[in-house]
């Protein structure tokens, strides 16, 4: 049973390896371009204001149009409906996805979160957005990064950002309640995509 756990442990800590080392080169969006947030709660800004949210901090960094497409409580099924309707409408240059944080909490099969979050990416790359996919923590005292994220992210070669939202969650100073960011979280969240996207050469 020890070696079976130390062997998980490995290779887990492989995926991390080889996905955070995995960087995408993004094409400069132009000033006029739109910025799809798309999640749930962790992007509506739930815990702040909506002028506190993340998509809101972001606007004002990126000096770009970012549509704040977070609902509260939505699971990723849900969402996954709801998306191709606003790909159509705002036709985004990129895609900041944030989801299956409910889906965690509710226990969902992590392969359903997983299909539904790889149609997602397809879906925005079919309106060709480019993709930042940001990793929800396990609800887990040392608040690591859900692995589903990591496995989505070696299966369709997106760009994951695997730090910031465990980052945030991890810290009392950053949140307004066990799952939600307070506003200096969220500017927080909003500062680490900015120069993420930034080094990638999005700005």
């Amino acid at each position: 049973m020890k070696n079976i756990s130390i062997t998980s442990l490995i290779f887990c800590c492989l995926i991390a390896i080889s996905c955070s080392e995995q960087r995408q080169h993004f094409t400069p969006l132009s000033e006029n371009a739109s910025i799809l947030a798309f999640g749930d709660s962790l992007t509506a800004g739930k815990g702040a204001t909506i002028s506190q949210s993340y998509p809101a901090v972001l606007q004002q960094l990126s000096q770009r149009n970012v549509i704040n497409a977070g609902i509260s409580g939505e699971i990723s099924a849900n969402g996954l409906k709801r998306l191709p309707g606003l790909l159509e409408k705002y036709r985004p240059e990129l895609v900041i996805i944030c989801h299956g944080g409910n889906d965690i909490l509710r226990r969902i099969s992590s392969l359903q979160t997983k299909s539904n979050i790889i149609e997602m990416i397809r879906l925005a790359k079919s309106y060709n957005a480019q993709v930042l996919l940001l990793a929800v923590p396990k609800p887990t005292l040392l608040v690591p990064p859900a692995e589903v994220y990591f496995e989505i992210a070696k299966s369709t070669a997106v760009e994951l950002d695997s730090d910031t939202m465990p980052a945030t969650l991890k810290s009392s100073k950053l949140k307004s309640d066990t799952y939600h960011p307070n506003a200096a979280g969220y500017h927080y969240i909003a500062s680490q995509v900015f120069s993420r996207l930034s080094n990638l050469g999005a700005f």
